[in-house]
């Protein structure tokens, strides 16, 4: 335990942050970090509890205590080594995951639960900052090939670990950069795309090899892939967005959510989109529909852009504002969430549904959306029931819409085709969570494309896993964690 009574001492400090007025004019990262005091202090609320909750909600399993006590008693290299001992990439995680860890904490009970992702964060800066971060290189090479279709984390992750294991890996990327979602769906203001450069270079030091824009089942056939490799990882994502088929869909100024965000940053990366391809939500009245992180995303990316003004729509009715602990703890609680870029500027409207895009024909000028209520049926299942009468429907003025509705399976491309790989009855590709293995030879499957749209640590924790599972397959035996 990092010290006994600091539970009792210190209250819970959150990071401070940049002005909302000052960091919406661009797209750095502004959370400020903490100085070595507050970092001390807050490390010593750790009770390393007998039953340690925020260890068992994390998906990667972080040894929290452990690197707490290590940083409160100023080891920040064995720290460093133990948050790498279950998390390939903390400075991603440690950025843009939800931190089912500090609902866990037993101090959340009072709602002043320990920094846990603040302190692992600044572990990983710290790693930076201080050259600890260097390739771990496999002298004794196994001669074994293994493709890693996709270079998202659940991809990053399983082929770090296997080059680690004295594998030659290559890693196939359909775009022009590595880091899929990481790279062009998480905007540079949560987190900046150096780290994943970073990263890129220690693992190709490693040996792994990044072959970018390679469309497997196009530009690199399926029978290639089988022929050429002893194991091929599908790593692919969960990539197929929900639509959204009402009246007025093709009208000019609706998007699918993620074509808006990545467009944005390529900019960020320092690309040239013409003016036609942009999709600007600069002096624009706009309109996100859905109310996860993606919607989140949007709204911070509109606001940067310079719209006029930022709705965000949902159809799910508005929760509580504090969760009942004794129901949901340790659990991840149903709650209301004020992200970063609600802070920034957003109206939100819940219990709605929208029921058609209005226009000119050829652009869209407003939106046509109808209360809804959610109720129980007689089998005791929440149904959506619309509301009637005079002040049910409202109409609401908008240049963009951007659909920010989930995504639903993988993209049903020509690989998956080709392979002729089962799927589910979700649409994803068909593996347990044990083996990771398809019900084809040779072919195991991990992250979003296996599991469903989920959070970045759940990709990593399934790349680390799927690893596992592809060494002991040619190797008849392991090393690598589970």
């Amino acid at each position: 335990m990092a010290k006994v009574t600091g539970f009792l001492e210190f209250d819970r400090i959150e990071n401070k942050s940049i002005n909302p007025k000052v960091r919406i004019k661009n797209f750095d990262e502004f959370i400020l970090p903490y100085s070595e005091k507050i970092l001390n202090q807050q490390s010593s609320r750790c009770m390393n509890c007998g039953i340690p909750y925020c260890h068992n909600s994390c998906p990667v399993n972080n040894v929290i205590p452990d690197w707490n006590e290590l940083v409160y008693e100023g080891d920040w290299k064995s720290a460093l080594k133990t948050l790498h001992s279950t998390n390939n990439f903390p400075e991603f995680t440690g950025r843009i995951c939800p931190a089912p860890c500090e609902a866990a904490c037993t101090l959340n009970i009072e709602d002043n639960p320990v920094t846990i992702k603040g302190i692992e964060r600044s572990i990983i800066d710290r790693g930076y900052k201080e050259g600890w971060i260097v390739p771990q290189i496999k002298k004794e090479k196994t001669g074994k090939s293994i493709a890693v279709i996709g270079s998202g984390p659940a991809g990053l992750a399983c082929a770090q670990q296997l080059a680690r294991a004295g594998h030659n890996v290559d890693v196939f990327e359909k775009n022009d950069r590595v880091g899929g979602l990481l790279r062009y769906g998480i905007p540079n203001f949560k987190m900046e795309k150096h780290y994943i450069d970073k990263r890129v270079r220690q693992m190709e030091a490693e040996g792994v090899k990044f072959k970018c824009n390679v469309n497997v089942g196009i530009d690199f056939s399926a029978e290639d892939l089988i022929k050429n490799y002893n194991a091929i990882v599908l790593a692919c994502g969960s990539e197929e967005p929900r639509d959204l088929g009402i009246p007025g869909r093709d009208l000019n100024g609706v998007h699918f959510a993620m074509d808006f965000l990545t467009l944005q940053n390529k900019m960020c990366e320092g690309d040239t989109v013409s003016k036609e391809n942009q999709i600007s939500a600069k002096d624009k009245d706009v309109v996100v529909i859905g109310g996860g992180d993606t919607g989140s995303d949007c709204i911070g990316t509109s606001n940067r852009q310079g719209a006029k003004s930022v709705t965000q729509l949902e159809i799910l009715g508005k929760p509580p504002e504090k969760e009942d602990k004794l129901l949901t703890w340790p659990n991840w609680p149903l709650k209301l969430r004020t992200s970063s870029s609600h802070e920034e500027g957003v109206s939100r409207t819940w219990s709605v549904s929208t029921k058609s895009f209005q226009g000119d024909g050829h652009n869209l000028k407003s939106l046509l959306l109808k209360k809804v209520e959610w109720k129980k049926d007689n089998d005791n299942k929440m149904i959506l029931k619309e509301l009637n009468g005079n002040d049910s429907e409202i109409t609401l003025k908008a240049d963009l819409v951007l659909l920010a509705m989930g995504f639903l399976h993988p993209k049903k491309d020509k690989l998956i085709k080709d392979l002729g790989i089962k799927l589910d009855d979700r649409g994803n590709v068909l593996a347990n969570e044990v083996d990771y293995k398809t019900n084809l030879e040779k072919i195991f499957v991990s992250g979003d494309m296996r599991r469903g749209q989920s959070l970045v640590v759940w990709a990593i924790r399934e790349g680390r896993q799927v690893a596992h599972s592809v060494d002991k397959f040619l190797m008849g035996q392991t090393v690598l964690p589970y």
